[in-house]
């Protein structure tokens, strides 16, 4: 629940920080930040 929480906090960051960011940017900043919850799984072993 934690990592959601952190990605659910990035996609907010990202969304309020670039309002005016194509949808296509937003979808690959989504997956990135995907990524980057995936491998803090694996660092902190949730």
């Amino acid at each position: 629940m934690k990592i959601y929480i952190i990605w659910l906090i990035g996609v907010i960051l990202w969304n309020f920080g670039y309002p005016t960011a194509p949808p296509i940017l937003d979808v690959i900043a989504a997956v990135i930040l995907s990524f980057m919850s995936i491998g803090l799984k694996k660092y902190f072993k949730f």
